[in-house]
């Protein structure tokens, strides 16, 4: 067992040695590929960058221009958001004034529908006023027809006391006009007892 295990080290430390070489035999070759392809880089490098240092300096002009060009285009458009924030601005107070004159309209209403209010109101009391009115004429009407009633109740006792008056003013001078023909007939019936009474006393001397 021991060789066996010692066989199977040996082989992997071969294994290991091996690809330790071959690593080393790569890195080598990359390095020298790299160092080669850095100076090739370089040099082309080199030769574009005189190539294209015109074109880089137009390059350069024209982002000078496009940096121009997209400040002018930044300034217009913080313009045009002042004047859009004004704006807003204009709109929020014109909707401020909507607002109050819409509140002003129902002021108004309401301020009408209470005048509205108080004139039915004062309708109501002159017409409590015309109705007290009537009522204290029909009541004068009343108390005036009442005072014709006992003015008539008055003028109907006076003409009953004139003719009770008159009855009794009747009545004494029947009972004067009695008392004179009672005393007219007393005056007679004196009279003629008078004219009697010596015929009687002659009459029994004749008879004698």
């Amino acid at each position: 067992m021991l060789l066996f295990v010692s066989h199977e080290h040996r082989q992997q430390q071969q294994q290991q040695q091996q690809q330790q070489q071959q690593q080393q035999q790569q890195q080598h070759v990359t390095t020298v590929a790299r160092t080669r392809a850095a100076a090739l880089f370089q040099q082309t490098g080199q030769q574009q960058q005189q190539r294209q240092q015109p074109q880089q300096k137009q390059q350069q002009k024209q982002q000078g221009q496009q940096q121009q060009r997209q400040q002018q285009q930044q300034q217009q458009q913080q313009q045009l958001q002042q004047q859009q924030h004004h704006q807003q601005q204009q709109q929020v107070q014109q909707q401020q004034q909507h607002q109050q004159q819409h509140q002003q309209q129902r002021h108004q209403q309401q301020q009408q529908q209470q005048q509205q209010q108080q004139q039915q109101q004062q309708q109501q009391q002159q017409q409590q006023q015309q109705q007290q009115q009537q009522q204290q004429q029909q009541q004068q009407q009343q108390q005036q027809q009442q005072q014709q009633q006992q003015q008539q109740q008055q003028q109907q006792q006076q003409q009953q006391q004139q003719q009770q008056q008159q009855q009794q003013q009747q009545q004494q001078q029947q009972q004067q006009q009695q008392q004179q023909q009672r005393t007219g007939e007393d005056s007679r019936d004196d009279t003629a007892d008078d004219f009697q009474q010596p015929e009687k006393r002659k009459s029994p001397n004749l008879s004698s």
